[in-house]
């Protein structure tokens, strides 16, 4: 009995196939946006946590100012020098490295090719901090970084634009007026809720200090910390001893800052599941007006049909029969609508997540969900109409002009 009834429902679709298209657009509509955007959420999230996760887990970032900015209209708050640096690494318990920072930016130069990047001066701890495995060479030595040499590591843009494909460990290049010996260059970390990380160019902090900042000033310390420590006690611990060593008064604001990376990740994470869900429930009431469509269709053809629906139940079928009938291809034009709105994700999906720089997801659950809230749309949209045609009475029915 159903497959005689799904065959029926198969062929009114088919009668009539430009309506049934304009009856399904806004399931297809609906299914397609409210796919979409939920992978694309979770495909921002994984990137973003996969963003912060390359500063390094457990990392505290230490900032002189009260935000990323120096904040207010005062006064530039000092930085940090390298006593600062040693206090935090062997007075604070939970510590296991403290890598000092100090930034500039250049013009890499190599045979005629040139690109503006990003120097990154730093020590060894650096790699305990936030490990970075290398793809040739080697790091710089204790005595390269104690001398201040210019000897550097490639993040992987910048090798790409400078020496497009040729093996760069052990040539010279130039960072705006320096020689700089290239002896090492990084895996790649890819893009980023903190942009390009490998536009990049990381020296020993002497020969950045020395060769382009000019101060021993350091802007940013990153402070592992030890998974057996809770990170607050660590982040309470530090701000103690830089408030003591930088002699801040009681009751008067810290003019340095400390950020969890793990904070941030957490709220990162929460803000762009939030827009997302946002997001998906505004795209689903495409899906109620594609319901309101398809229950709409279904009256108007029952209203078409109704001498046929006079003549099936004049000749034996009964009132449950014709509810079946045209419950079925009600969530028949549903479904199909989902299949079709399931497709056309995909295909956006991968068009925009190429686009944004964000990885290509396919998440199994959303998409069956998506399915089944239109089926379950055709079986509520639908079942008035179906209700309608069965209650039909079949004299005034077969009366029906």
């Amino acid at each position: 009995m159903f497959g005689t009834t799904l065959t029926l429902a198969i062929r009114s679709i088919r009668r009539h196939l430009l309506r049934s298209f304009l009856t399904i657009l806004g399931i297809v509509i609906g299914v397609g946006a409210v796919v979409t955007m939920v992978t694309l959420g979770k495909a921002t999230t994984s990137a973003v946590q996969a963003s912060i996760s390359a500063l390094g887990t457990n990392v505290l970032q230490v900032r002189p100012g009260q935000g990323f900015g120096r904040g207010g209209g005062g006064p530039r708050p000092p930085d940090f020098d390298a006593s600062d640096v040693d206090a935090i690494a062997h007075q604070i318990a939970g510590v296991t490295a403290v890598a000092p920072q100090a930034s500039a930016t250049a013009t890499a130069i190599y045979e005629g090719a040139n690109w503006s990047t990003t120097i990154n001066g730093t020590t060894s701890a650096f790699l305990t901090v936030q490990p970075w495995p290398l793809a040739s060479g080697r790091y710089w030595t204790p005595a390269e970084e104690a001398a201040g040499k210019a000897v550097c590591l490639l993040g992987n843009t910048v090798r790409q634009n400078l020496f497009r494909g040729q093996d760069a460990v052990g040539k010279r290049m130039r960072l705006g007026n320096i020689s700089c010996d290239v002896i090492g260059t990084l895996t790649t970390r890819g893009q980023g809720g903190f942009g390009d990380q490998d536009d990049v160019v990381v020296m020993p902090i002497k020969a950045v200090q020395r060769r382009f900042t000019g101060t021993t000033d350091i802007r940013l310390m990153l402070v592992g910390t030890d998974q057996a420590y809770s990170t607050q006690a660590v982040q309470s611990a530090i701000t103690d001893l830089l408030r003591e060593r930088r002699r801040i008064q009681p009751g008067r604001d810290d003019n340095f800052n400390i950020f969890d990376t793990a904070q941030i990740r957490d709220t990162l994470t929460g803000t762009t599941t939030l827009l997302t869900r946002i997001v998906a429930a505004v795209a689903a009431i495409s899906l109620v007006v594609g319901g309101i469509g398809i229950m709409n269709i279904m009256l108007v053809s029952v209203t078409e049909r109704t001498r046929e629906i006079g003549i099936r139940l004049a000749i034996g079928a009964v009132a449950r029969e014709v509810l079946m009938q045209f419950l079925v291809e009600a969530v028949a034009l549903s479904c199909l609508g989902g299949l079709i709105g399931l497709v056309l994700a995909q295909l956006v999906i991968a068009g925009l997540s190429s686009l944004m720089k964000v990885p290509w997801l396919f998440d199994p659950q959303i998409n069956l969900i998506a399915f089944a809230i239109s089926a379950v749309i055709g079986v509520v949209f639908g079942y008035f109409p179906a209700r309608r045609a069965a209650a039909l009475n079949p004299i005034d029915a077969l009366r029906h002009e």
